[in-house]
């Protein structure tokens, strides 16, 4: 994990428009909505549902989603725990800057290990990382293998593999834990849409 730049000659620069300028003009808070949860569980479906509400709101939205980021940003990274941890630890300061940005950010990753989604949520204050577990048992994350990769992770075709040959630690006290096996998407949608308002990163009245 990189700390600090390398040259100390690297400084912070403060930016003539502040976030509180581009939270004002969008008329919302910008916040990290970090979606996490097995390969199959509905992240990136739900985030885009989510962001799709949004929109229509009026809201600044983007989503970050993993299979995207490794095509560029992370294209120089595999499957082993290292790597995994340099691909959470990138994406956690890209979120952040679009959340300075004034943007609600959803990023939906596996992020399988708990202290890397930890650390995102230290590069910001309070109740700007909002975590939401998709929860999905593997059952059914299998049943809705549309890529096929469950498989050939169990025929020893891929290594690594969350859920089935590396582990998967759910979090412990998510802002938002839900349940994407069973519940419409509708229904977990609006889940994350209310969650919004009531913390004041919504109108109330944006409520789903």
């Amino acid at each position: 994990m990189i700390a600090d730049p390398a040259s100390r000659n690297v400084v912070w620069h403060d930016a003539t428009i502040t976030r509180s300028d581009r939270e004002r003009l969008n008329g919302h808070r910008g916040v990290i909505l970090w979606f996490t949860g097995l390969s199959g569980s509905g992240k990136s479906t739900l985030a885009h549902a989510v962001e799709a509400q949004l929109f229509e709101r009026g809201c600044r939205t983007f989503v970050l989603d993993g299979d995207n980021v490794r095509h560029g940003l992370c294209a120089d990274l595999g499957f082993s725990d290292s790597d995994r941890q340099e691909n959470i630890r990138r994406i956690g300061e890209v979120a952040k800057l679009f959340m300075e940005a004034g943007v609600i950010t959803l990023a939906a990753f596996v992020s399988p290990f708990r202290a890397d989604r930890d650390r995102v949520r230290a590069l910001v204050a309070d109740g700007e990382y909002i975590e939401v577990y998709c929860q999905a048992s593997l059952d059914i994350c299998e049943q809705r293998d549309v890529k096929g990769l469950y498989a050939k992770a169990r025929a020893g075709q891929i290594p690594e593999f969350t859920g089935i040959s590396s582990p998967y630690e759910a979090p412990e006290a998510a802002e938002l834990q839900i349940d994407t096996g069973s519940r419409s998407l509708e229904d977990c949608v609006a889940q994350v849409l209310d969650y919004l308002a009531s913390q004041g990163i919504i109108p109330a009245s944006d409520r789903a």
